[in-house]
Parts: structure tokens; C-alpha cells; sequence
């Protein structure tokens, strides 16, 4: 696995769209950006409404690109970003591990998600501000407990010192990536080398009003412990 970065004429063979979801505050935006621009701000700013950033990488020789949309996690926002959902294949769960309400209301945010985006799409519990350990509120166990029961990933992070965020990112990325890339081999089989398979690549970017063209299948893997 890649994480290299690619020119902007190399050809995108997929497109992810990846979603950001969890209460205000719990360091959504500030994983983003140390992902897709190693940056990190003690000043942050709530996010008003819903942006996204990119970041194209290579996995298994693949150009991918991922499209990252960051919800605000205010309630007064939430009928806005539902719309955003739609056409995501992945999604991050994040709580702060110092605020036990943030992982309380994770059951809500999850229950949003699977009502709005595809049943299939990948979803990581992400256990956010690994660094505030001394103030931890929120065990480890607890939400590996919840993460199992619900058939998620799980991974703690720290926007701050750039632990797991890479990590994280990039293993829903592969994850997806695995699923479609069987299912381009399973439309091969089927269709021939001209088949069906080319509809699962060059994505379309999801923007509102676009219809997705891409879906992926979740399935057990090791990573959810």
C-alpha cells in the first residue's frame, strides 16, 4: 500500500467519496486537514455547513482519488449535510476520547448515516484527541466493544501529533479500493475485457445534485477489533 502522491495529468482510475461525521468539536476538520495538507491549527474555526478537501494517492499501482466532505457536527446543521451522504463509500465516526458525551451520541450519527448513505459503505469508529490521555473519558475498550457489535473499524488518532491519521484514512480507502477492485474482476469474468467493469472506474466526483455511479460492500476484515 501507497501513499504517494500523483501529477495532476496522471490518469484517476477511482474516485472515493469519504465523509466526516460526529459532534462539533471533536477534531473532524483538524484529521482532514492533517491528512490532506499535513497542517494542524490550534485556532480552528467550527465548520459552517459542509466542505471537502482531495488527496490523490496510489494503492496497488491504482490512482485513486479521495474525496474527503467534512459535516459540521452542530444539530441546527444536520438537515443540510443529510443531502451529503449520498454517494459516499466510506465514513469516519469521530468522537473526542476526552468527552464521553461525543461517543454517547455516536449511536444517533451512525443511525443518520445508514439511513442516508448506502447500506455497503465502509464506516471507521474513530476515538479523536488520542493525545489527551491524562483526560481520557471514553476507554479504549468501550469503544472497540461498540465498534465491534455495530461491524466497524476502530482506530484511535491525534490530529495534533499526527498519530493514526494517515493510518486511518488509508485503511478505509484500501478497504474500499479491495471491494471495487473485486468487483471489477467478478464484472471481467462475466463481461470480457470490454464489460461492465470500466462503469466502477473514473467515479464521477459526487456534488449535489449527481447521482453516484459507485458502491462498495463492506465485509469483516481483521482491522475491526
Amino acid at each position: 500500500m501507497s501513499n504517494l502522491q500523483v501529477n495532476f495529468n496522471q490518469k484517476i482510475d477511482y474516485v472515493f467519496k469519504i465523509v466526516l461525521i460526529g459532534d462539533s468539536a471533536v477534531g473532524k476538520s483538524q484529521l482532514l486537514a492533517r491528512f490532506a495538507r499535513n497542517e494542524f491549527s490550534l485556532d480552528s474555526k467550527a465548520t459552517i455547513g459542509v466542505e471537502f478537501q482531495t488527496k490523490t494517492i496510489v494503492i496497488d499501482h491504482k490512482t485513486i482519488k479521495a474525496q474527503i466532505w467534512d459535516t459540521a457536527g452542530q444539530e441546527r446543521y444536520r438537515a443540510v449535510t443529510s443531502a451529503y451522504y449520498r454517494g459516499a463509500v466510506g465514513a469516519m465516526l469521530v468522537y473526542d476520547i476526552s468527552k464521553r458525551q461525543s461517543f454517547d451520541h455516536i449511536a444517533k450519527w451512525l443511525e443518520e448515516l445508514r439511513e442516508h448513505a448506502d447500506s455497503n459503505t465502509i464506516i471507521m469508529l474513530v476515538g479523536n484527541k488520542s493525545d489527551l490521555e491524562t483526560l481520557r473519558a471514553v476507554p479504549t475498550e468501550d469503544a472497540k466493544e461498540f465498534a465491534q457489535k455495530e461491524n466497524l473499524f476502530f482506530m484511535e488518532t491525534s490530529a495534533l501529533e499526527s498519530t493514526n491519521v494517515e493510518s486511518a484514512f488509508l485503511s478505509v480507502l484500501t478497504e474500499i479500493y479491495r471491494i471495487v477492485s473485486k468487483k471489477s474482476l467478478v464484472a471481467n469474468d462475466e463481461h470480457g475485457s470490454g464489460g461492465n467493469a470500466s462503469l466502477l472506474k473514473g467515479t464521477k466526483i459526487v456534488v449535489p445534485g449527481q447521482e453516484p455511479e459507485l458502491q462498495a460492500r463492506s465485509s469483516g476484515c481483521c482491522s475491526r477489533s
